[in-house]
């Protein structure tokens, strides 16, 4: 299946796409507040947080540049009292050694005047928002569908507010309007940002008031891209396996070895086929592992029937054959130890079959449900303080 056969619009034009690894990570979540079943071993949620540095040349020479997410903000104490008490009553260690301004201007990326064209919320949770005030007044904020109706004003004027006004104010708010322009990514609607078919905006509504993916072609003979999924879905288990990539019966390289082992050179994706949703239809290689948690009470996701659906739309792109389209959403630990982060860029991941070794990665979480162990796993519980 090709990015054509997938209604994406062709085009010569590319991007330039790092992904930036924000040095912010969140401990003390559940994953049973996210997706289920439970799978035995998988208790806690890995959240790193990645933020992607945008670059498209013109005819001219010139470059545009735009950040979609920012991670945590480093002050993070300063967030709106009511996402603080959130974090109290959770548990949740969060812990930013950096924010994306610190980390571009670190590596020679400039953010003042109108260097950065503008900021991207996927969403507006505070694992992406970071701090926009960090950025010049010229520097536009853009948001999806509903969040101006929905979400303002920010605090201190809504004291129950999880945004601040100082996020937006003084700068340009710019709201993506879908309904206008008549752009489909597979079965997303989308925007085209530049107008030349280098990178889209994706409608993905579930997750969050107006949640938005991005769409970058990175390279175009062949054509090739980088999907920035934000909260899409928060692990690999919810998109995979699907009928468009089912499990297969030999997983390479193993999941449970970082590095290929002539020992042990794949895995039977049996060992799996009972796991999770599986468990009810007697084992399956085309039904994913979980689904977007269903709670009576204190409901993570907005909308669980659009939040499902966004996510079929995601597994089309996810099951191109050629592995042309690379998946990152925003908390994959799985993308550590391969991908190379900014300020190099990931134009190459075809070249370097990240697609391939990433894919099956996630079944890692799954080793004590096998009875496996991987020696060094992090762990992504919260921290006990004695």
């Amino acid at each position: 299946m090709s990015g054509q056969l997938l209604n994406i619009p062709t085009s010569t034009q590319t991007v330039s796409v790092s992904v930036i690894n924000t040095t912010a990570t969140i401990k003390g979540i559940d994953t049973w507040k996210f997706f289920e079943p439970p799978i035995k071993g998988h208790e806690w949620l890995a959240a790193p947080c990645y933020s992607f540095l945008i670059e498209h040349k013109d005819a001219s020479g010139a470059t545009r540049r735009l950040v979609f997410d920012l991670g945590i903000r480093k002050d993070w104490q300063n967030l709106s009292p009511f996402l603080i008490k959130r974090f109290e009553t959770n548990g949740y260690a969060v812990d930013v050694k950096q924010s994306v301004r610190e980390i571009l201007e670190s590596n020679d990326i400039s953010c003042a005047g109108d260097q950065i064209e503008a900021l991207i919320w996927s969403h507006w949770h505070f694992d992406h928002t970071g701090n926009p005030s960090e950025f010049p007044s010229a520097t536009e904020l853009i948001v999806g569908p509903g969040f101006k109706e929905k979400l303002l004003p920010g605090y201190p004027t809504n004291a129950e507010s999880a945004i601040l006004e100082s996020d937006y104010t003084g700068r340009t708010l710019e709201e993506v309007d879908f309904s206008q322009s008549g752009v489909r990514v597979g079965q997303f609607a989308a925007v085209d940002y530049f107008g030349d078919g280098s990178f889209f905006l994706l409608d993905s509504p579930g997750h969050a008031v107006g949640h938005i993916c991005g769409l970058a072609r990175v390279t175009s003979e062949p054509a090739s891209f980088v999907f920035m999924g934000g909260d899409i879905a928060h692990h690999a288990g919810e998109w995979r396996p699907s009928p468009h990539l089912p499990l297969p019966e030999q997983i390479k390289p193993h999941p449970f070895h970082d590095e290929p082992q002539a020992s042990t050179p794949f895995c039977p994706g049996s060992l799996f086929e009972n796991l999770g949703q599986s468990r009810s239809s007697g084992g399956s290689r085309t039904e994913t592992f979980y689904k977007p948690a269903k709670l009576e009470t204190g409901q993570i996701h907005h909308d669980i029937d659009q939040t499902i659906a966004s996510i079929e739309k995601m597994q089309e792109l996810d099951g191109i054959k050629d592995e042309s389209i690379m998946m990152c959403v925003a908390h994959d630990e799985t993308l550590l130890g391969v991908i190379d982060f900014f300020p190099k860029t990931v134009n190459d991941f075809v070249q370097k079959d990240w697609v391939g070794r990433l894919r099956w990665k996630f079944l890692r979480d799954f080793a004590s449900a096998v009875d496996h162990e991987i020696p060094g796993k992090q762990s992504w519980a919260p921290v006990t303080k004695s």
